[in-house]
């Protein structure tokens, strides 16, 4: 796999600093950029094209799902994976229908993480812990 960019938007901080912590060990992986919501994730999306954005599904004001919608509308070739506490088969069922390329839940380990990143990129969708 190339170096990937990866832009996470998420409103918990905590969590997405976490996240780009554990990230930025693998050196094939670049964190190109981080918002806490929708709005300002389609802002960063269209300035920083990354190859893969890593969205919450739920946050205040342009939901997650929103937000995928709106990016996948201009940027059809940025990939978008949703990553949720969410185990709703209807958010996993919506945020396809968004257009996102994976569901991946919060409590997934480390490994698992960088292995459905890696499977995005070789054409696989990523959902963990449903059906």
């Amino acid at each position: 796999m190339n170096k990937v960019s990866v832009l996470l938007v998420d409103d918990h901080t905590l969590f997405r600093e976490g996240l780009a912590g554990l990230l930025r060990r693998r050196p094939d992986i670049e964190v190109v950029g981080s918002a806490s919501n929708g709005e300002k994730g389609i802002q960063l999306a269209r300035e920083l094209m990354p190859d893969l954005i890593l969205m919450d599904v739920r946050m205040a004001g342009i939901s997650g799902l929103e937000a995928t919608r709106r990016i996948k509308a201009e940027m059809p070739e940025v990939r978008v994976v949703m990553v949720t506490m969410s185990e709703d088969d209807r958010d996993l069922f919506e945020a396809i229908k968004s257009g996102a390329q994976g569901y991946i839940l919060k409590n997934t380990s480390p490994d698992e993480l960088f292995k459905f990143i890696e499977g995005i990129f070789a054409g696989e969708t990523p959902i963990s812990g449903l059906m």
